[in-house]
């Protein structure tokens, strides 16, 4: 399993635009240069070129970027895949991943990305080959695929499709020992939703969240961070039951072993803000 563990502040970035990729890295934990859906087709050969100068300028900070790749098939991968390999990108996210074979053909960290039909069908198959690192889930594709015409209600929420996705990722990334990494929020005005989304990531095992504008990240930077007084529960329980995890007391309520690993999370996430806090002073 990989020791990779990034902050929990995402940032999607087109690799056509190298003037927006210092500021997506001053800003998110992780910037992911897209080389699919938001760069159109004529322009993705001008995009990795790009992606390479911003390399052979020493400008690609290769432990906090990811390169995401045209999906497996289709006619960029392959010159996608040479271009991660000279410019010495460490993890790649693989588009519309559907078969394991595509993700251990890679020479990289991976983070498979479900969001189709096939991918979500078959999301245990994906995230077990050693090379994952993460698994990601998508709404608007995962729908397209389907047939439907909308991944939430109009109320923003998402529809139960989109949520058996999300849940079926979640479940799939922690039981193979991998990051989950939750869905994109396309409504970028919408910032109340947004935290509502990841207040739920946090709350039921996500391990990030992505966001597709720079206004999103210190909303979901925010709502990963644990409250003043989560993190002091956190710490007051630990401190009180100490070496010992049986079953106890505290403060009125009984805990036992997933209590004592709800605190510990707390506190992982508490270190995890910290140096997110440091690293962007």
């Amino acid at each position: 399993m990989s020791e990779w563990r990034p902050g929990p502040a995402w940032l999607f970035c087109p690799a056509s635009r190298p003037d927006r990729y210092r500021k997506a890295l001053s800003l998110a934990d992780v910037v992911i240069l897209d080389l699919e859906d938001a760069v159109a087709p004529e322009d993705k050969a001008a995009a990795r070129i790009q992606v390479q100068l911003l390399a052979d300028a020493g400008a690609l900070a290769v432990d906090r970027t990811v390169l995401r790749l045209n999906a497996a098939g289709t006619a960029d991968h392959a010159a996608d895949v040479k271009l991660a390999a000279a410019a010495g990108v460490r993890v790649v996210m693989l588009a519309k991943t559907e078969k394991p074979e595509d993700i251990l053909a890679l020479d990289h960290d991976v983070i498979a990305l479900a969001e189709t039909p096939r991918g979500v069908e078959s999301v245990a198959s994906l995230a077990a080959p050693d090379n994952v690192v993460a698994v990601m889930w998508g709404a608007d594709d995962l729908v397209a695929g389907l047939g439907g015409v909308s991944s939430r209600h109009p109320d923003g929420t998402y529809r139960d499709t989109a949520n058996y996705a999300r849940q079926r990722v979640l479940i799939t990334a922690k039981a193979h020992g991998r990051l989950a990494l939750d869905g994109v929020h396309m409504d970028i005005s919408d910032l109340d939703g947004l935290a509502a989304e990841c207040e739920d990531a946090v709350a039921v095992g996500f391990d990030a969240s992505v966001a597709i504008h720079p206004s999103q990240v210190d909303v979901i930077r925010a709502s990963y961070a644990p409250s003043a007084d989560a993190l002091a529960w956190a710490q007051r329980l630990l401190a009180h039951v100490g070496g010992s995890r049986g079953v106890a007391t505290f403060e009125g309520r009984m805990v036992d072993g997933p209590i004592f690993k709800q605190a510990e999370r707390v506190l992982r996430r508490a270190a995890l803000a910290g140096q997110a806090e440091d690293d962007h002073e």
